[in-house]
């Protein structure tokens, strides 16, 4: 399968109920695919008009309790920016998936990291935030999807999975079946189901008394509090005695990877950190290491996710970065003759 059609069959695997997207390279095959397989199993599918209306179209879908989702691409992210705002401050679960592309504005189709301001910040209004993770393989882009919609439901917030177009357009053979991955179902008593027998249910994310948004926004805060310190995830690689520690995520921490192996066997003690959620950031990750190992962020951008790893480690060592962006991609090459120039 490419990286689309496994997050698309990943999502349907997970229980997504309804799906509402618009064209846009390099993610078309994954809207391609949940078109031909949404109602074959009895699910909605919507092509939408725009960007803007599929994700008011999931907003609608999940305050009735149903697992939605939307996927686009960079730009068509960025029009989706209120309808994640709303979705967030009215406490509903939602799956946003984007797979990166060069920019800014229409920029061109090339895979790109440099939206990760944007999904980690919080590209909408407000204070919110996006649970946002990172898969670096078409095995985990299908696996994922079932940590996206559990965690949504669970803390009632939109989760973003925040790929590129070299995940999305790679084949890789995948393994459909695994015991490991289970859906999760959580009662959804704040639904909106109709009120014949109940009280009625108020799904918002409006508040005109003076006060009231202060307390909804406090007890935001008090949830993302609970999401940093239980759901941080990364991926460590030798580790233990390196002098100097990759770090990078998705497609790059794989051309990351190739490097480390070429740098140890010549006998360079360097490690990798992957971070799988980049919000939060894995900030444990780094809190074992000594002041005298050395930090090399390595993106698709021109300089984004390094920041989070310098407030992570403050003034304690040194940060490194090494990007390329529109397009471009850090070679291994690359890599080794930066490593081998600060060792």
């Amino acid at each position: 399968m490419s990286g689309n059609e496994a997050i698309a069959e990943g999502a349907i695997q997970a229980g997504c109920q309804f799906y509402a997207g618009y064209p846009i390279t390099p993610q078309n095959e994954l809207t391609a695919y949940m078109a031909l397989h949404m109602p074959e199993k009895g699910k909605i599918f919507v092509q939408a008009e725009s960007e803007i209306s599929a994700i008011n179209m999931v907003y609608g879908a999940s305050a009735t309790g149903v697992r939605a989702m939307t996927s686009s691409s960079s730009p068509g992210i960025s029009l989706k920016q209120e309808g994640i705002s709303y979705i967030a401050g009215a406490n509903l679960p939602a799956v946003i998936v984007n797979i990166m592309r060069g920019g800014p504005g229409l920029g061109n189709i090339w895979p790109a990291q440099s939206d990760y301001f944007q999904a980690t910040r919080s590209g909408g209004h407000g204070d919110y935030h996006c649970i946002v993770l990172a898969p670096a393989s078409v095995q985990e882009s299908f696996d994922i999807m079932y940590r996206a919609f559990n965690l949504a439901d669970q803390y009632l917030t939109p989760v973003m999975i925040l790929g590129d177009g070299m995940l999305g357009q790679m084949m890789e053979p995948i393994e459909i079946k695994n015991p490991k991955l289970k859906i999760k179902n959580y009662t959804k008593p704040w639904a909106l189901t109709g009120a014949k027998n109940r009280e009625a249910n108020i799904v918002k994310s409006f508040y005109m008394i003076e006060g009231d948004l202060e307390k909804a926004n406090l007890r935001l805060q008090k949830k993302y509090k609970v999401i940093q310190e239980k759901e941080q995830a990364y991926e460590e690689t030798n580790v233990n005695d390196a002098e100097i520690i990759l770090v990078a995520y998705g497609s790059m921490s794989r051309i990351a990877k190739a490097a480390l192996k070429t740098l140890r066997k010549q006998g360079k003690k360097v490690g990798l950190i992957r971070p799988i959620t980049l919000w939060p950031f894995p900030r444990n990750a780094f809190l074992k290491f000594d002041k005298n190992v050395k930090y090399l962020a390595i993106e698709m951008s021109y300089g984004q996710m390094v920041e989070d790893v310098m407030l992570t480690v403050r003034d304690k060592t040194q940060v490194n970065f090494l990007g390329r962006s529109g397009g471009g991609v850090p070679k291994e090459e690359e890599i080794i003759r930066k490593v081998n120039k600060l060792l």
